[in-house]
């Protein structure tokens, strides 16, 4: 359920990438509303170190460093970077397929449903 809330949360309320994975698990892990608004900085390659802000967003929700690690790895396995702008020029995944993935891989090395650290976001 969080993967098609966040295909939603991007096509139907036109939110970047780091914020429709946020919402994605908004009331799961209680995200605060500001903090989806806050993370309108983080699309176009704008989050850290010109992350995919898809991606950070869900590095921010995993929790542990486990946990990111793996999400990291199993995105860059399939996006082929973790940078937006390498994932722009490989023409690899759209910026939909990004927030898929990255709500999937949340989904599946996290579960979504505890709380999760926000003070980075």
């Amino acid at each position: 359920m969080p993967v098609q809330r966040a295909l939603m949360a991007y096509k139907t309320e036109r939110l970047n990438c780091a914020q429709s994975v946020l919402r994605a698990f908004q009331h799961q892990m209680g995200v605060p509303e500001h903090a989806v608004q806050q993370a309108k900085q983080l699309g176009g390659g704008r989050a850290e170190e010109g992350r995919c802000g898809a991606l950070h967003a869900a590095l921010q929700l995993s929790g542990d460093e486990a946990t990111r690690s793996k999400v990291l790895g199993a995105f860059v396995e399939r996006a082929g970077a973790a940078k937006c702008r390498d994932i722009r020029q490989r023409q690899s995944l759209s910026c939909a397929q990004c927030v898929e993935l990255a709500a999937a891989l949340l989904v599946e090395h996290h579960g979504g449903t505890t709380k999760g650290e926000q003070e980075c976001l």
